[in-house]
């Protein structure tokens, strides 16, 4: 299991989240401060774990 540091795109706090080695595409997470949508990616490739995050609310 991967641990990646994120920023959520609406409070702006650090949060750790945890990416299982299977995971990839996309997911939806709340923030467990702000407890707002998040948009999770993941992808994998030769190079490693890409994790990005944005507001899932559609405002993207």
């Amino acid at each position: 299991m991967d641990q990646i540091l994120i920023t959520c795109p609406y409070c702006g706090e650090e949060i750790e989240i945890h990416v299982e080695e299977d995971v990839r595409g996309s997911l939806v997470q709340d923030c467990e401060v702000c407890c707002n949508p998040w948009l999770v990616r993941v992808t994998r490739s030769a190079d490693g774990l890409d994790v990005q995050v944005v507001r899932g609310d559609g405002s993207e």
